[in-house]
């Protein structure tokens, strides 16, 4: 799927240079001191600990999924190079994103992947800014990049397009005006959670074109040509021609669409079961037998030799979320995470007990990456499918190999600028750093809530699409989309009463298939409830934190240097002149951030626009001596935090007052950086 010196594409795709590459061991332990260039943090056992802040998994989880977001949400506001370009490099001084503009952008991936990452991610934030990107962003797609009503695929949507150009027909190193099945099936899934989430019916309708072209052109396969061809011209659905192929064993996406809109009775349901029961049939004939895992990515031309871990983990994942849909679940699952951990085809490596794979690979050649700089999407796929392993069976081998592999994957968020990037000395990708890592990271908050902030309510899972969501103090009220669901939670505060649709539900020990009621644990405050015959639930409680709001010093965007001066945010803090600057990604943050403009001052301030409570901001210390920071207002003071050199903080106020002006009093504090002030209202 990506270049890069050691890359299976080189040696496969034209105007690419390529180096051959040695026979390489399956599995090497590489217990390197950085990572991405950050130095690793480890345990007492030596193995690997979450960045930035080791001691806080819920901190270095969450940090991940919103540094990917802010960096999305950055560039839809400005360049928008995620509709035009699959990747970039980053200036080292400005830290502005540089797109490529030599290889395929993934268009009909990355909707895809963005759409399963914002369907979890607006349920954990209530951010409804989420659901307009996304919007926007699918609707961009199906303006600019599905193709024409007369052809034999039509309305369906094109996997990827050259770079930079608004209109998507195919990367042209394939030829023009082709499509990519698996994706049809991939992305038409995507419209229709899209449709769950938002009740617009036109992405219901997108779905189901993509059904129907899949029934329409499906063709018995067997050990050499799929149901489906892995690329094939739009027009006519032929095969021959440069880049096209029979084959690919990506089958089980378009059978997700088939399963969802089969449930929720939408289109042919009949021709639709037909065609999923004999797509599903001739999977578990030949690949899930075989293991034959061929076909996926946008940019590799078709051989049955190279094979990926994508295709394999991501029916693991689905049958662990519906076992219903396959008896031999367990078995199946077990035995695809071992195949992913010890497949011949492309490297494996060891990071302080960390597993951490590649993306595929012909058992000469792979892609991507010298050791400890690849994979992060890919090590996420791994680590999501041993969770929700875990989750499903109680296994705690499995849960504790997620768990190190996660921890690999912190190191990678936001811009790590003096980091090599996965693919490449320079190309860091959309699809992969900021849409199917994530999304696959906050898998690992649904298999174990106990990986979110314990200081923070969030949703973090259901077997429904969540279509609204609010949170409060001690409170947090959401619809779902399915009336029968199952949803996770974990809190800050203790529920007193949780109603679906009005009525009560009764707390329980144990959550059974059927029936309605909550089961909430004291030690992890982890609240799960089932609700049946109801959308809408509100949790009520007490003992909760203040519900903050955050400035990052991302959003609206400035450029790095810039000296703050006046409202910025507008309306909410004021900044004396010449006294703050917007610092670059550095130390243990991956966004912009808050930095002094004179390092040798002890005494800094700012006013809020109107007087709010200051909660806290989060501190690093890039200096090589101990640092403090202490927070006064003109009514209360924190007591004085000192940050060791390297070390990060969240450092929290418990002030109670509203408050005009604060004063930040420092000592050796010329390495400190700030991000993420948190205030409230009251």
């Amino acid at each position: 799927m990506k270049k890069s010196a050691l890359s299976l594409c080189l040696p496969l795709l034209i105007a690419i240079q390529s180096t051959a590459q040695q026979k390489f061991p399956v599995t090497s332990v590489v217990d390197a001191p950085s990572i991405a260039a950050r130095p690793v943090a480890l345990d007492a056992q030596g193995k690997l600990l979450p960045w930035p802040m080791p001691d806080s998994v819920g901190y270095s989880y969450s940090s991940h999924v919103l540094s990917q977001w802010t960096i999305l949400w950055d560039q839809y506001n400005r360049q928008r190079l995620h509709y035009f370009h699959c990747c970039f490099d980053i200036d080292r001084t400005t830290y502005e994103l540089i797109p490529d503009q030599k290889w395929a952008n993934s268009t009909g991936y990355l909707r895809a992947m963005l759409q399963g990452f914002i369907e979890r991610l607006y349920p954990y934030t209530g951010d409804e800014r989420m659901l307009t990107f996304l919007e926007d962003f699918i609707d961009y797609e199906l303006e600019h990049g599905t193709t024409p009503a007369d052809y034999a695929w039509a309305g369906v949507p094109y996997a990827s397009a050259d770079p930079g150009v608004a209109d998507y027909r195919g990367w042209s190193n394939h030829g023009h005006d082709y499509i990519e099945p698996h994706v049809v099936g991939e992305d038409g899934y995507s419209y229709l959670r899209l449709y769950e989430m938002t009740g617009n019916t036109k992405y219901l309708e997108a779905a189901i074109r993509c059904a129907n072209a899949l029934v329409k052109n499906y063709k018995p396969g067997d050990e050499t040509r799929s149901p489906w061809p892995v690329r094939c011209y739009a027009r006519d659905g032929r095969v021959e021609g440069k880049g096209m192929g029979p084959y690919s064993a990506n089958v089980i996406e378009p059978i997700m669409l088939f399963d969802e809109l089969i449930r929720l009775k939408q289109g042919d349901i009949v021709a639709f079961a037909r065609t999923r029961q004999n797509a599903w049939l001739w999977f578990q004939k030949y690949p899930l037998v075989n293991n034959v895992w061929v076909g996926y990515f946008e940019d590799v031309p078709p051989r049955m030799e190279n094979m990926n871990q994508v295709i394999p983990l991501e029916f693991a994942r689905y049958v662990l979320l519906h076992p219903e849909k396959d008896p031999q679940w367990r078995e199946h699952v077990r035995k695809l995470i071992e195949w992913v951990k010890t497949t011949p085809k492309w490297p494996k490596y060891i990071v302080h007990g960390a597993t951490v794979t590649t993306e595929q690979g012909d058992g000469v050649n792979f892609c991507c990456n010298l050791p400890n700089q690849c994979c992060d999407s890919h090590t996420s796929r791994l680590a999501a499918v041993e969770a929700l392993y875990f989750a499903k069976t109680g296994d705690t081998d499995y849960r504790e190999a997620a768990f190190r592999s996660y921890n690999w994957v912190t190191y990678f968020q936001g811009l790590p600028g003096k980091a090599h990037a996965p693919w490449g000395e320079n190309q860091w990708w959309f699809t992969d750093e900021f849409a199917d890592g994530p999304r696959r990271l906050m898998d690992g908050f649904w298999a174990v809530p106990e990986w979110a902030p314990a200081d923070e309510s969030h949703l973090v899972g259901s077997s429904s699409v969540v279509t609204k969501i609010s949170y409060g103090e001690s409170s947090v009220t959401y619809s779902t989309f399915d009336s029968e669901s199952t949803d996770v939670l974990r809190v800050d505060f203790v529920p007193e009463s949780v109603t679906a649709n009005g009525r009560p539900l009764a707390r329980a020990k144990t959550l059974t298939e059927t029936g309605s009621g909550f089961v909430f644990d004291e030690s992890t405050h982890v609240l799960r409830i089932r609700h049946d015959a109801a959308r809408d639930i509100d949790v009520q409680g007490s003992g909760g934190n203040k519900l903050l709001q955050y400035v990052t010093f991302d959003d609206p965007h400035l450029g790095a240097g810039t000296a703050l001066e006046g409202a910025y945010p507008s309306g909410v803090i004021d900044w004396p002149r010449g006294a703050w600057k917007i610092g670059v990604p550095e130390g243990k943050f991956g966004t912009f951030n808050l930095v002094p403009a004179d390092p040798t001052r002890e005494k800094f301030e700012f006013d809020f626009h109107s007087p709010r409570v200051l909660a806290g901001i989060d501190v690093y210390n890039g200096g090589s001596g101990d640092a403090s920071v202490t927070i006064r207002s003109e009514n209360e003071i924190a007591p004085a935090t000192t940050l060791r050199p390297g070390e990060l903080r969240r450092i929290r106020t418990s002030w109670r007052e509203t408050t005009s002006q604060v004063i930040l009093e420092l000592k050796n504090g010329g390495g400190l950086r700030f991000d993420n002030l948190a205030y409230s209202y009251r």
